[in-house]
């Protein structure tokens, strides 16, 4: 298809008024390469459904099943993971073909190996709710946009007697195995079924039905264990279409039609892609910014799309509000503070879908993947979210309920928990990556005490309180860095803070550089361990001026460096806040202004590391706003610098507005509601009110 018969068919998805419609700053293909791993395709905010182009490629690039240096597809699939380092999903895979086709994935050395062709990528569109894309082997435009539960699809094919869309329910990503499929017609314009498959989800099960806008002659199975379903139709004249509108569910394929019939039931495919992007506007307008630099919009706006793709939609249509697909070791630190405050009511549908989790399976989630625990990162990082939502008092959480379902999973004994209650830290024989699931769960006890402060419970705060402060026990003071101990108390050896063994020795994706910083709970005694304030301070730049060398099996996701620090992971996000407790917000300004302007770009290569569900982007959001949620459950935002002039976000009280005068790095003063402040923070409770936030920064 040429570029201007392109052009007609994205008009015709509606005409959008470029001065006022957010969307037009979004580019989800930001984060496409390198290692950023971001979703490709068209879907709502918080969809079950993300349907976009899956590759033949699978490999740690492509667990989004899409990476900016490789243009095949294998065909559109329903479900996909956004930004992170395991791959999995990739469910219910639609290919338009015409003529004869191998039923099989393929590989990139033969094009008659399977049913793949290459994308014309430059060609290809895609937006927020909108994902077109020409397919060169069969001349066709495959485009797609999608509701919350249903993924819609319009291909526009060439003259053909041989046109066809084929149903491939063997073929996920990466790690993911179909177990068990099944499709049949249930007329003659629809097809329904099941794919069951295992992975890093591994019970995962996913129903659909399919409908066509047009009458199919034949249905017939083809490939491994028939698994494919070719779904044929009369002879097509060039540019004829035909229109599919699948719904996907987790229960049954009698709620998968349902979830198809209320969402999509007398709407085409673009009623439903102008009803996505106007979506997209109205949730991206949760956040408003002031910039004549359209770089820096497209950055901002893409960076609060990301964070929206994801949790993803957990629930048929009418049930109680579920979630899946928490990413929590890495949400808890930005994305969910940020949800708290930008949409409460979202928050508190997650955090109470966690909470039913706990009431299922006994613990808060730790990983949690359609319907499956993978327990894949360290710590306990499902209880901070929740105690945040009580400390926070967000409306809808019942903090009793929450409570129970924190304490029970932080009195749980495994996982390396029982050894830590007996001897107060994590020794390195108990557990791989020792060091990094105490300091998590150091976290996470930090996390209950708020809670239990905020709630009046005294005894459980000061117990919960005392747990926080394991930690202390890695602090070695003759290096200055925590370290790994044995059952013994000894050190682990031989030691090298710039050492890395990715998820093989005590720290998890990182060194003890970055670990020895990982205490935002108890900033005070980092303190007291390093001697006094000025000295803490000394040490904390020596991380930005490091030697950014490093040594040993060298974790992929270890990118982003400014000396030791890694932006590019998770464990460093809160570290430049840190001179903001420690009396110098100049410092955090200028580092976070450095991260933002220099580690994040417009580029498919604009992100520094895994997007990793949203936290990636969470950060530039947050930080844009000029603060930063660094304690667990602490409810306080500590100063950086705004990037816009003005930003404004809807809350509760009205507007909250944060000001920027002046383009320099140090803060002179900040006023909140004209009243100067005397701290380097702002309060949950004071954004939610509304107001104005002014800096003054200094040249």
């Amino acid at each position: 298809m040429t570029a201007a018969a392109l052009a007609v068919a994205v008009a015709a998805c509606g005409s959008r008024d470029s001065a006022s419609r957010l969307t037009d700053y979004v580019d989800p293909t930001i984060g496409s390469g390198a290692h950023g791993h971001v979703f490709v395709g068209a879907s709502v905010p918080y969809g079950m459904v993300q349907l976009g182009p899956t590759s033949i490629t699978q490999a740690w690039d492509w667990t989004s099943g899409y990476h900016e240096s490789d243009s095949t597809v294998i065909g559109f699939s329903h479900t996909h993971l956004s930004g992170t380092g395991v791959g999995d999903l990739f469910d219910i895979t639609l290919m338009p073909v015409t003529g004869e086709v191998t039923y099989a994935r393929g590989n990139h050395d033969d094009p008659e190996s399977g049913m793949w062709s290459y994308a014309d990528r430059s060609e290809e569109v895609a937006k927020a709710g909108y994902y077109a894309v020409p397919l060169t082997r069969y001349g066709i435009l495959a485009e797609m946009t999608a509701t919350n539960r249903v993924g819609f699809h319009r291909y526009t094919f060439p003259a053909t007697d041989s046109a066809a869309i084929v149903i491939d329910l063997q073929n996920g990503g990466c790690w993911d195995n179909a177990t068990d499929t099944e499709m049949m017609p249930m007329s003659d314009r629809m097809i329904a079924g099941h794919r069951f498959s295992t992975g890093w989800s591994d019970d995962q099960k996913v129903y659909f039905a399919a409908e066509f806008s047009e009458p199919f002659d034949e249905f017939t199975l083809h490939g491994f264990e028939n698994r494919f379903g070719r779904v044929s139709f009369a002879p097509m004249k060039e540019g004829a279409q035909v229109t599919v509108r699948v719904g996907i569910s987790p229960t049954s394929v009698e709620a998968a039609i349902a979830n198809m019939r209320v969402e999509t039931d007398g709407k085409n495919f673009d009623r439903v892609a102008a009803e996505a992007d106007s979506i997209w506007n109205r949730e991206l307008a949760r956040v408003t910014v002031e910039s004549d630099d359209t770089t820096e919009l497209r950055k901002f706006y893409t960076a609060m799309y990301h964070v929206m793709i994801l949790p993803a939609t957990f629930n048929d249509y009418g049930a109680a509000p579920a979630y899946t697909i928490l990413s929590l070791w890495d949400t808890y630190r930005t994305h969910l503070p940020l949800l708290s405050i930008i949409d409460r009511e979202r928050s508190a549908e997650i955090v109470n879908s966690m909470i039913d989790l706990y009431e299922k399976e006994g613990h808060l989630p730790v990983w949690h993947l359609w319907g499956c625990e993978n327990y894949c990162m360290v710590g306990n990082p499902g209880i901070i979210p929740v105690a945040d939502a009580v400390v926070k008092r967000t409306p809808g959480v019942d903090a009793a309920r929450a409570m129970k379902a924190m304490l029970a999973t932080a009195n749980d004994t495994t996982r390396g928990l029982g050894e830590r209650r007996r001897l107060g830290y994590t020794p390195v024989e108990a557990i791989n990556e020792a060091l990094s699931y105490d300091m998590e769960y150091a976290i996470a006890d930090a996390a209950i005490a708020n809670a239990a402060k905020a709630t009046g419970d005294t005894a459980t705060a000061a117990e919960f309180t005392g747990r926080s402060h394991s930690w202390r026990h890695y602090f070695d003071a003759s290096t200055g860095f925590v370290r790994g101990r044995d059952r013994a108390g000894k050190w682990r050896e031989p030691f090298d803070p710039n050492f890395v063994d990715h998820r093989n020795n005590d720290y998890t994706e990182g060194n003890a550089w970055q670990y020895t910083w990982l205490v935002p709970h108890d900033v005070d005694g980092l303190v007291e361990k390093f001697g006094s304030r000025e000295i803490t301070i000394e040490r904390l730049d020596s991380l930005f001026t490091a030697d950014s060398s490093l040594r040993g099996n060298v974790s992929p996701d270890i990118t982003g460096l400014i000396g030791q620090y890694v932006h590019g992971n998770e464990p460093s996000h809160h570290i430049i806040y840190l001179y903001s407790m420690l009396g110098r917000p100049d410092k955090a300004a200028e580092l976070s202004n450095r991260v933002i302007t220099t580690l994040y770009d417009d580029s498919r290569t604009g992100l520094s590391g895994n997007e990793d569900c949203g936290q990636m982007s969470a950060w530039l959001v947050m930080s844009a706003l000029g603060f930063y949620q660094i304690e667990p459950a602490g409810a306080r935002y500590w100063f950086g610098r705004p990037h816009f002039r003005q930003a404004s976000v809807k809350v509760p009280g009205g507007t909250f507005t944060i000001v920027r005068r002046g383009d320099g790095m140090k803060p002179e003063k900040v006023t909140l509601n004209g009243r100067e402040l005397d701290r380097n923070y702002i309060t949950h409770d004071e954004i939610m009110a509304g107001g104005e936030l002014v800096f003054v920064m200094e040249p």
